[in-house]
């Protein structure tokens, strides 16, 4: 089963660099139910794998000045706080089963709920498409001018950062239209200030669990060498494929993946 992961990751690559997110979504459940890795251990691995992944894929749009320093000084300082605490001092003490009112609760089955749950949020954001902004929408570039302030940003931050905290995923999908809608970032400089926000979020929740977990660092050097690749390949393939169709026929794979998983965790 290593060498089916290890082609799903590549393919979770390629995804990532031919439609710019979403495929670091497919992580965690091929390390759970294809490489048979324990679902709190593969939110760990998952955060460093998208980390990489969105460190490699933000160095272009730094080098292009494709990047709001405002945003990611007042959001990110919000989300990296918020996920770091919940990998460090929280995910630690959350018991392997507790029970609610008399139900038991296993703490595996509820993380893979939350992160099915997520999936099913991606996928209906690939799927829909939806109208270009206005030019007036996306040309306000003052990121300090938003019009809910600061302290909304702040609590958009932290929440990005329990999800991330919890499931161990990157939440670009998320994070993306919420520079655009509250901060009024145009589409490029959204993807690459979001790119840079899950990179410091995903490698700030791993450093987290350093302590917590022992790590396959060969397993995980690994899968994340082929999921390099894959993006590479995918960044190649961008310009002869066109991602507006590719999009949405992914967004309809992850709906698929994200009900396959709901289901297995909640009935099988």
């Amino acid at each position: 089963m290593i060498i089916v992961g290890l082609i799903a990751f590549l393919i979770i690559g390629m995804i990532l660099g031919l439609i710019g997110g979403g495929g670091s979504l497919l992580g965690v459940p091929v390390l759970v139910y294809v490489m048979c890795i324990d679902a709190d251990l593969a939110t760990t691995y998952s955060l460093f794998i998208v980390g990489i992944t969105a460190m490699v894929g933000a160095i272009s749009y730094v080098k292009k000045g494709e990047v709001s320093a405002e945003a990611i000084l007042n959001f990110a300082l919000a989300s990296v706080t918020t996920v770091f605490c919940m990998r460090k001092f929280i995910m630690p003490i959350i018991p392997s089963e507790f029970s609610i009112n008399g139900f038991a609760i296993q703490k595996n089955t509820l993380i893979m709920v939350v992160f099915a749950l997520l999936i099913l949020s991606a996928s209906y954001s690939m799927i829909i498409s939806r109208k270009p902004n206005r030019i007036k929408d996306v040309k306000w570039n003052e990121f300090t001018k938003t019009p809910l302030g600061i302290p909304f940003v702040i609590l958009l931050g932290v929440i990005i950062g329990l999800i991330t905290g919890f499931v161990g995923a990157g939440g670009g999908f998320i994070i993306v239209p919420v520079l655009m809608i509250f901060m009024r970032l145009n589409f490029k400089k959204a993807i690459g200030t979001s790119l840079c926000i899950v990179a410091l979020n995903s490698i700030i929740g791993f450093l987290g669990n350093i302590g917590h977990q022992n790590l396959d660092w060969k397993f995980l050097l690994m899968i994340s060498s082929v999921c390099g690749i894959g993006i590479l390949l995918g960044s190649v393939l961008s310009n002869k494929v066109p991602s507006k169709k590719l999009k949405p026929a992914f967004g309809w794979f992850t709906l698929v993946v994200g009900i396959f998983v709901l289901v297995k965790e909640l009935f099988l």
